[in-house]
């Protein structure tokens, strides 16, 4: 499973998109959302192009009298893409024309709102234009009225710090905080949150997604060469790593590396890092990298050896999420 299809599975819960509305939609309507009523479109809503974008969903919420449609479009690349909003664009005149096809104008026979949201979980930070019109070179006058503008809400995991995700009940958040996470004592402090939140027997389904995505996804990433397949709930994730925190902190003081992967993971290796700690960086990362990718021609070898820390950092931040050693290695 990979993490377009597991954030579907997630995203599929209306828990999580009433969260991602609290949460992180900073605006005075969504007070006004009655949450109750949030439901997925059916497929009659959806037309084929749209279907071939599996990892989009579409939810619609009443909003006073009318339905308000939620367009979540799920984002899991190495680069950013520049043109999103064209695509936005693109998909939102689609979902459009269905709705005019299957009767869901609203009373006064206008089109419904809809809120596009982009979910980002690239590395690089997302610096493309969230509005259509600033990807549209400036015309003549009198032609400008012509342009067409279209915003999407970008929310991009990564810029959000841990101090402002941890205070909220939110299941979202929570999504996002562990998406962030750099050693398994900080999924496990969610997993406490998470269990707790998630054990009444209404929230079974969740509660397996969340499961489902820790065992096939989030941690074979952390934890290179585990086999999670036995685990079947949260409890038992929790359980298995506050064990692998005691194994994993045993490791570095054995190799002596325990203060300079520390500093390596919160705030970057320093310029003046020694040199030995340097050299164990770049075996360590040879090892994880041999566990995702298999056994590593000589030249790769060589410059993992060769890089400076700053580097190794950030190659290490990249195996989570590449495809391959080159591209962890790219320029």
């Amino acid at each position: 499973m990979n993490h377009d299809h597991s954030y579907k599975l997630l995203f599929s819960h209306p828990e999580m998109v009433a969260d991602l509305l609290r949460g992180f939609v900073c605006e005075e309507w969504v007070d006004d959302l009655d949450f109750s009523t949030l439901e997925r479109t059916g497929d009659g809503y959806v037309t084929d192009d749209l279907r071939e974008r599996l990892d989009d969903i579409v939810w619609r919420v009443r909003l006073g009298r009318e339905w308000l449609y939620v367009y979540l479009l799920i984002e899991f690349q190495s680069s950013v893409d520049p043109f999103m909003a064209v695509r936005v664009l693109a998909y939102l005149g689609l979902l459009y024309q269905d709705i005019i096809r299957t009767g869901g104008l609203t009373a006064d026979r206008l089109l419904p709102p809809v809120l596009p949201v982009v979910l980002y979980n690239g590395r690089p930070r997302w610096n493309a234009p969230e509005e259509v019109a600033d990807l549209i070179a400036v015309a003549p006058v009198g032609l400008d009225r012509y342009r067409p503008r279209l915003r999407y809400l970008l929310l991009d995991e990564g810029r959000y710090a841990d101090s402002e995700l941890a205070p909220l009940r939110n299941v979202a958040a929570a999504l996002f905080r562990m998406e962030n996470s750099r050693t398994p004592h900080d999924v496990e402090q969610v997993l406490v949150a998470l269990v707790e939140w998630l054990k009444a027997s209404g929230q079974d389904s969740l509660r397996r997604a969340f499961t489902v995505w820790l065992k096939r996804v989030l941690l074979p990433g952390r934890m290179p060469g585990m086999n999670f397949e036995d685990i079947n709930e949260l409890q038992e994730v929790k359980s298995m790593l506050a064990e692998r925190v005691i194994e994993w902190t045993e490791q570095w003081e054995r190799q002596g590396m325990e203060k300079g992967m520390e500093k390596g993971m919160e705030k970057g290796m320093e310029k003046g890092m020694e040199k030995g700690m340097q050299k164990g960086e770049a075996t360590l990362l040879l090892r994880l990298m041999e566990l995702r990718f298999g056994s590593l021609d000589e030249a790769i070898r060589q410059r993992l050896q060769n890089a400076d820390a700053e580097t190794l950092l950030l190659w290490g931040d990249r195996l989570l999420n590449a495809g391959s050693a080159q591209e962890v290695l790219r320029d």
